[in-house]
């Protein structure tokens, strides 16, 4: 189960820096259509690239707020389903941050000793 989660957390860190960094167009784009300012897609692009570093090096580093970090960025994951929910996108739109979202929540579950 360890192993999963390590794996989980790998999974959900290097995933957001990839769409955060190297695919920021299409997060322009996306915030854009919701109708968010670029000054709170900049401040939630900073708090998930920071999240997810935090869920990143806690792989290596025992001591890091890696529960805090996960539900930090599991709030966001769900943030983003509201966010297409209001937007009414395709459910196919709903299923990158959906799985980020039970992930993340498996990270937490499982380093706070719920499962």
């Amino acid at each position: 189960m360890e192993n999963l989660a390590t794996l989980a957390q790998l999974v959900v860190s290097v995933s957001v820096i990839i769409v955060w960094v190297f695919r920021y167009d299409n997060i322009v784009v996306e915030f854009k259509q919701y109708g968010i300012s670029d000054l709170l897609r900049n401040i939630v692009g900073a708090s998930k690239i920071s999240l997810a570093t935090i869920l990143l090096l806690a792989i290596c580093y025992d001591g890091l707020p890696l529960v805090e970090a996960s539900l930090g960025m599991a709030f966001f994951m769900l943030c983003a389903q509201i966010a297409h929910i209001k937007v009414k996108n395709p459910l196919i739109k709903y299923v990158p941050s959906f799985i980020f979202l039970v992930l993340s929540l498996f990270i937490a579950a499982f380093n706070y000793g719920v499962i």
